[in-house]
């Protein structure tokens, strides 16, 4: 099956049309035509290759909502017609430790990726969803439950609420418990919305004193602005928890520090250069840990769709056409997004830019 689709040929090549493959469903395939893809920076950073490996053609995007239009024999779960995700993992081994437990994020075989994974099938590699359909296998698919509406807006949580909720999850965030989140922007305004709704008490970092409104409409209970020292000082040894969604190197003891005894705080993004070495001090006299997470398993992405979907929560969307990509990309550099481009993948019928 032929779909249209938006990728590059090479890292330094900007986004164009092109045509990809997409095959027929097997037994335990289900088919899905995207309605919408929500933008992740990391499909930037592959997009460029600057993590290096990327394969090419790619075709990112693994922030995916759309309908069943077949299914395999097989299925059981999916039905045409109905609403679905697919978030960032498409394959894993399926019988490790980790997959046993719902775990397949840490696959100890190591899982395929919605793009830039390798398969069997050409062009060797997966193709994400800047493009109009996509078949996955049943496992990888996931039961969307908002109305019509919020969809576009769901799009993202397939990556970026599924990277907070996990954390604040695993970590136990909710009543009587005080969470800090490092960060407002595409993971750090879904980790605020998460924490909020489970009940904890949620303090708010920025470095931008613009951002302190931000914060308290996304539902932030207070916000410390982390280049002012005495407002850093107030909550020294109070949280419990803290996420930090800054994927750029930082200094860690300004947080380590904010964290009570037997506190956690818990790093989302890899720099492209590592942290400096945080002050050991500061974890021994206190049994503080500093801590990583990924994304999550089948299992808990789906808990945390329908989390969302019970509370009313989706991500703060500004809707692109695909031939924006570029520019998008662009903006995502300068952090000029609230908080998180989605592509109206309709936009594929339209072709290039004018």
């Amino acid at each position: 099956m032929t779909v249209k689709a938006y990728g590059a040929y090479a890292g330094d090549k900007p986004l164009e049309p092109m045509a990809i493959e997409r095959r027929e469903p097997g037994p335990r395939d289900v088919r899905i035509a995207i309605a919408y893809c929500g933008v992740c920076h990391s499909d930037l950073h592959t997009v460029r290759d600057e993590w290096q490996g990327t394969l090419y053609p790619c075709v990112p995007g693994h922030e995916i909502v759309g309908t069943v239009t077949a299914v395999g024999g097989d299925v059981t779960r999916f039905a045409v017609g109905e609403t679905v995700g697919v978030g960032c993992l498409v394959g894993s081994c399926g019988h490790c430790g980790s997959c046993a437990e719902g775990l397949e994020n840490y696959c100890e075989n190591g899982w395929t990726g919605t793009y830039n994974g390798a398969i069997a099938e050409a062009p060797g590699h997966t193709l994400g969803g800047y493009s109009q359909a996509i078949v996955v296998d049943e496992h990888f698919v996931l039961k969307i439950r908002h109305p019509h509406e919020q969809l576009a807006a769901v799009a993202p949580l397939l990556c970026a609420g599924i990277t907070t909720y996990s954390p604040l999850r695993h970590w136990g965030a909710g009543p009587g418990k005080k969470v800090g989140v490092v960060g407002i922007g595409g993971l750090g305004h879904m980790a605020i919305k998460i924490a909020h709704a489970m009940g904890a008490h949620v303090v708010a970092f920025t470095s931008t004193a613009a951002k302190r409104q931000d914060a308290h409409d996304l539902g932030a209970d207070e916000v410390v602005i982390s280049r002012d020292a005495d407002e850093m000082a107030a909550h020294a040894g109070s949280f419990d928890l803290i996420i930090d969604s800054v994927a750029a190197s930082h200094d860690l003891d300004a947080y380590t520090a904010m964290l009570h005894r037997d506190g956690t705080l818990v790093l989302l993004g890899v720099p492209d250069h590592p942290h400096p070495t945080p002050n050991f001090g500061n974890l021994v006299f206190g049994r503080k840990t500093i801590a990583g997470s990924l994304i999550g398993g089948l299992p808990e992405t789906q808990e945390m769709l329908d989390f969302c979907a019970e509370h009313g929560i989706v991500s703060d969307i500004e809707m692109i056409a695909i031939q924006q990509i570029d520019e998008a990309y662009d903006r995502m550099l300068r952090s000029d997004v609230r908080y998180r481009f989605v592509i109206d993948n309709a936009t594929l019928e339209a072709g290039p830019a004018a």
